[in-house]
This record gives structure tokens, C-alpha cells and sequence, in this order.
């Protein structure tokens, strides 16, 4: 048995008030095929281009390793310059990702690329994020700390996306504390025996080719898998919902730090009691 997906709706263009009404107010997932079209990033954009403009840059990378308690919070796995990530990429499938690198930070000149689109929200103008990844590396499944309304627009080859509600969170084995589900639960082919709650779990699959954006509602559960070699440039407006922008306080002021003691103090133990926990807690729901 298959997780319950239903395809992202998918639109070449929209207007603003469309997107407010259909997507945005009831918190919908939608696909903008040809939203980039007119920026200089849809023809520049590509591995080489990073690797001729950004070559020299460190970069931190991360893989699925599972999270270990000696790690601080989002803490990378190695390190390289973009030239040699970028050359590994190309040459055989990896698991080294990168994970929310800073392009306004990094390499401001990539900021004549794109521009902020006017889709009725207002978009932090400091934090557009790339993340790049290898033929069949994978996040975990996640959301973000801030439950922010996301616009991710991926460049160069293919990115598979498993999104879910936080109304769902009660059947996906999230780990308290947290804002990850199991590490050892595979969204793109998960065992359903072995992990039952998944067959209640309603959620959208759909995939991102070159130019695409993907709107992800505020606090939605996403797994990214890359098909191919390729990065996607996030863009974020904050939660207007004030239960999930109360839950973004709570995270990035509470959560986050009472995890981070919690490492310090129990170490092993404590990862070990929240996988257990996240089993107990998600199994009362069958």
C-alpha cells in the first residue's frame, strides 16, 4: 500500500488575486510553472553557472546520517568549496546536500537574478536560501522552525516533493521536540507495515523541473527528494495565522533551545526517549 497523495495543483501563470483566493487563504499547495520566466535567473541559472560564480565559497554540507547528540542544532557534516561540491555532484550521486546557504550573504551579485514576486504576501527580503542536492539525496521529513509561507523555485533537472499538513502530524511519527519525523522512515517508499499510522496520513506529491515554484502553506511538512543533480532557491513570508506565528516563537525562543540542553545533559538518552516517544504517541492515534 501507497501513502495517500493527491497531486499538487498545477498552473502555468497567476495573478495575485488568485493565488490569495485559491491557494493562500485555504492554505493550499499550488505548482507556478512560468512564475520566473522573465527573470535572468531562468536562462543563467545552472551547476556551472554556481560553480563559475561561486567556486571559491565553502560551503556546509549535511547527508542523512541519523541526528547524533554531540551536534548543535542544524549543524553541517562537512565542508568544501562549491567548486569541488559542485564537480562531485556531476560526476556520482551523493548524499551531501546544502542546506539553507545565505546567496544575499554568499554572493550578492546573484540578487540581480531573480526579484521579489508581488503574490499578495510580503516576503522577507533578507532570506532568500539555496539548497542544492545530488541524484537521490533526500531531507528528512520536516517543516520549519518558523512555520513561514515558502515559495521554492528549483533550477536545473528534477526534485521530487511529499508535502503534508501540520493537520497530519498526528499520523507521521514526528519526533517531539522536534520539528523532524523517524529518521528511518523512507517518504518516498515508506514500509506501512512497519510504520501503520502512515496509511491515515492525507497528504500532495508532485515534482519540480527548471523554473518551477512550489507554494508550501505555512507549517507544511515537506520531504525533497532530487531526481537528478539540482538546487532550489527559497523565498519565506511569515506566518499570518497567529496559532502557527505563536508556534514559530515558541520554536526558535523555547523548543530549540530546551532541545539543546536536553543533548547536553542526557546526550544519547534523550534522542533515544523521543524516537521511542514519537512511536507512542503517533500509535495512540490507530
Amino acid at each position: 500500500m501507497r501513502l495517500h497523495l493527491s497531486k499538487v495543483d498545477r498552473v502555468k501563470t497567476i495573478t495575485k488575486e488568485d493565488f490569495i483566493k485559491k491557494y493562500f487563504k485555504p492554505q493550499k499547495p499550488v505548482v507556478i510553472e512560468e512564475l520566473t520566466k522573465d527573470w535572468p535567473a531562468y536562462s543563467k541559472w545552472s551547476l556551472d553557472y554556481m560553480k563559475e560564480i561561486a567556486g571559491d565559497k565553502i560551503v556546509p554540507l549535511y547527508d542523512d546520517r541519523p541526528v547524533d547528540y554531540k551536534e548543535g542544532f542544524n549543524e553541517p557534516h562537512a565542508k568544501m568549496k562549491m567548486r569541488e561540491y559542485i564537480e562531485l555532484l556531476k560526476s556520482k550521486p551523493t548524499k551531501y546536500r546544502i542546506f539553507l546557504w545565505n546567496i544575499l550573504k554568499e554572493v550578492p551579485t546573484l540578487q540581480k537574478d531573480f526579484s521579489f514576486p508581488d503574490v499578495g504576501l510580503r516576503l522577507m527580503k533578507g532570506l532568500p536560501m539555496l539548497f542544492f542536492g545530488g541524484q537521490d539525496s533526500h531531507t528528512f521529513m520536516h517543516y520549519d522552525i518558523d512555520l513561514a509561507n515558502i515559495f521554492h523555485f528549483h533550477f536545473e533537472g528534477k526534485k521530487q516533493c511529499v508535502l503534508f499538513d501540520q493537520s497530519q502530524s498526528k499520523y507521521l511519527y514526528k519526533i517531539p521536540n522536534s520539528l523532524i519525523t523517524r529518521e528511518d522512515i523512507d517518504f518516498s517508499n515508506p514500509d506501512v507495515n512497519k510504520w501503520p499510522a502512515l496509511k491515515k496520513a492525507k497528504g500532495y506529491i508532485t515534482e519540480l523541473e527548471h523554473g518551477n515554484v512550489l507554494y508550501m502553506p505555512e507549517g507544511y511538512w515537506h520531504y525533497m527528494r532530487y531526481i537528478t543533480p539540482g538546487f532550489s532557491m527559497s523565498l519565506r513570508a511569515i506566518a499570518r495565522n497567529p496559532k502557527n506565528f505563536g508556534k514559530a516563537i515558541y520554536n526558535i525562543l523555547v523548543m530549540r533551545n530546551v532541545d539543546n540542553i536536553m543533548r547536553k545533559i542526557r546526550g544519547q538518552k534523550w534522542l533515544d526517549w523521543k524516537n521511542n516517544q514519537a512511536i507512542t504517541r503517533t500509535h495512540r492515534h490507530l
